[in-house]
């Protein structure tokens, strides 16, 4: 009986699995949209441009799971990342298919300054 039980309990968390990964991600206001590829670290390429990691910065992947730059490396995706005072990147977010199609989303901090943006449904208009 308990073996029954047990193996119920199993399923119903395999079979919610996909569902945990569909969690909606709240991003900062001061998340910017672009094209990241992870190169030696503090090394990568953004938006085409050569730009550090800041240390201790944060990379989570589309499941919302930290990983490292070195497992990372090669990769180029697209992401929301945020910058520190000295213009590293200190967080990533890699982007799923979902999260790109919210459109529109900043790429610089001049369109945010002039854009309005709705943190509970995590959207943009163009002001």
């Amino acid at each position: 009986m308990y073996r029954c039980v047990s193996m119920a309990a199993v399923a119903a968390l395999v079979a919610a699995a996909p569902a945990f990964a569909q969690v909606q991600r709240n991003f900062p206001q001061n998340a910017l949209r672009g094209t990241i590829a992870i190169g030696e670290a503090p090394a990568i390429v953004l938006n085409g441009e050569p730009a550090r990691l800041a240390p201790g910065a944060r990379i989570r992947n589309q499941a919302n799971l930290l990983e490292t730059p070195s497992a990372l490396l090669g990769q180029k995706f697209a992401a929301h990342y945020t910058l520190d005072l000295g213009g590293l990147v200190n967080q990533v977010w890699v982007l799923r298919g979902d999260e790109l199609a919210k459109r529109p989303w900043p790429s610089t901090a001049e369109e945010a300054s002039r854009w309005s943006f709705d943190p509970a449904a995590q959207a943009w208009t163009k002001q």
